[in-house]
């Protein structure tokens, strides 16, 4: 059974860098909105273990509605952990937690290769591919929280 708790941003590195920029430096795991106010980050805990990790932040899309809007960021399960629903058990609490801070939209740049799974998850898609260098295609996807 995964157990979701709050964590630190730098809690997220170790694993942002192996699942998803592992051919880049560290560096780039420390995303730039890690510690603006309003953002939080999610651990799923599998036996003690830090196994999936997912950021969220306050961040109104252009191109999407919603009063007040969340980006979701550098979600992540480690491989040998995947189909233990670590994942959509992080977007379900998440969810919770952003209706209770009023959130009526969460939308992401989701990578083309895993596009399915945030459908799955209640994501829709807006837009065609779009590449953001030097990680790939990806597309924009929402999920409305009210």
């Amino acid at each position: 059974m995964i157990e979701v708790k709050q964590i630190k941003a730098e809690d997220t590195h170790r694993i942002r860098h192996r699942i998803l920029r592992p051919n880049q430096p560290i560096e780039a795991c420390r995303y730039e909105t890690d510690l603006l106010e309003g953002t939080f980050h999610l651990g799923g805990f599998f036996q003690d273990a830090l196994t999936s990790i997912a950021s969220f932040h306050k961040a109104a899309h252009p191109d999407l509605e919603g009063e007040l809007q969340y980006q979701l960021r550098g979600m992540a399960t480690l491989e040998s952990c995947r189909g233990q629903n670590a994942g959509s058990t992080l977007i379900r609490h998440a969810e919770e937690m952003l209706r209770k801070k009023d959130a009526d939209l969460l939308w992401c740049n989701a990578r083309t290769s895993v596009h399915g799974y945030y459908q799955k998850l209640g994501f829709q898609e807006k837009g065609g591919v779009y590449e953001i260098p030097p990680i790939g295609p990806h597309l924009l996807m929402f999920k409305k929280l009210t």
